[in-house]
């Protein structure tokens, strides 16, 4: 069951890192969307790496 939830996790974290990545290159992108963006996108790899530690 980790190894699912790990997969589902790093297709997360890259439509998370295609998200940051659109929008920084956008001028006007909100600032405060980016950091939360950028902290969930952390969450995620950390939920990732605490489940692979147990796997």
């Amino acid at each position: 069951m980790s190894a699912n939830r790990i997969e589902a996790l790093k297709a997360k974290h890259a439509e998370m890192d295609t998200e940051i990545l659109n929008l920084e290159r956008h001028p006007g992108a909100d600032d405060a969307e980016l950091r939360e963006l950028k902290r969930k996108k952390l969450a995620v790899k950390d939920e990732m790496y605490r489940l692979s530690a147990t796997v």
